[in-house]
């Protein structure tokens, strides 16, 4: 009986264990407060045409069965969703970013927090080169992190860019 419950509970601590991120030091500092998860994820995306993301950091920045949603209206006019993970994201976007050049900075947050659980309402800007002075799309990305007491991780991050006919409320814009 003892080697069961023995067994049972290497089983239980290795479920719970095996969903976290292996320490990485060279990544540490860069999710150790909200604000430093949340720039990094910006700036890992962003870069000029040409250049190389840096996507081992941008997977670290994610739980391990994380998912990026996009949503959208589709060419009849019907909203609905795309569930990636974060290397289906790379193998989606990834050379799309190098091609043309992106940027992606955010320009307004709202944050709600209970517990170790956060949800933010980040709003963003997108541009093609850090030179450029219009954005050529704006959106919200919806932004769900967990923080385990060591470090923020990402659980999911769920996106709707502006158009005419959805506006950003001005409540999501800075003021």
């Amino acid at each position: 009986m003892k080697k069961v419950i023995l067994a049972l509970l290497i089983c239980i601590y290795c479920s719970t264990t095996s969903n976290a991120q292996a320490p990485n030091e060279k990544y540490i500092t860069k999710v150790k407060t909200l604000d430093s998860t949340l720039k990094t994820l910006y700036g890992v995306i962003s870069g000029e045409k040409g250049e190389a993301r840096n996507w081992e950091l941008f997977k670290y920045l994610f739980r391990p069965e994380a998912k990026l949603i996009p949503s959208g209206k589709n060419k009849e006019g019907i909203s609905g969703t795309r569930y990636l993970s974060p290397d289906g994201y790379i193998k989606a976007s990834g050379q799309w970013l190098l091609d043309n050049g992106f940027f992606e900075k955010e320009i307004y947050r709202v944050v709600d927090t209970f517990g170790s659980i956060v949800h933010v309402f980040s709003t963003y800007e997108s541009f093609k080169s850090a030179e450029d002075t219009k954005p050529f799309m704006r959106g919200i990305n919806s932004i769900q992190l967990l923080n385990d007491g060591e470090r923020w991780c990402i659980v999911n991050i769920y996106w709707t860019q502006e158009t005419a006919k959805n506006p950003i409320p001005k409540k999501y814009l800075p003021k």
